[in-house]
């Protein structure tokens, strides 16, 4: 299934995350889960990123969540969550299952 229909977000949307997690060297990768990842969103629906790298901290996933939710041009709204951090395996066991990796960092 194309990306965009199964996601709801444009080549132009993810381009603008890629941005953002560039601009922190810490962040490795961001995987997108949720509804959007497994095809069954609405419109409004949130956009849920797993945020990944052994240097990740608090402040790296706040200022993340700010560049997406505040500063860039992005009709939706981002829940952005520290995948290293994640105390309920139940969730870590659902991004493993349907996440999508979605920028991986240029080593």
């Amino acid at each position: 299934m194309n990306l965009v229909l199964r996601t709801g977000l444009s080549d132009s949307d993810y381009a603008l995350i890629a941005e953002a997690a560039k601009q922190q060297s810490e962040i490795e990768s961001l995987v997108l889960f949720g509804s959007r990842a497994k095809g069954n969103f609405r419109k409004g629906s949130d956009v849920d990123i797993a945020v990944k790298g052994l240097s990740v901290t608090y402040d790296s996933v706040i200022r993340l969540s700010d560049q997406l939710n505040e500063v860039l041009p992005l009709p939706y709204f981002f829940d952005v969550l520290n995948y290293n951090t994640l105390s309920d395996p139940e969730l870590k066991a659902h991004i493993d299952r349907v996440g999508m990796e979605i920028y991986i960092i240029n080593k």
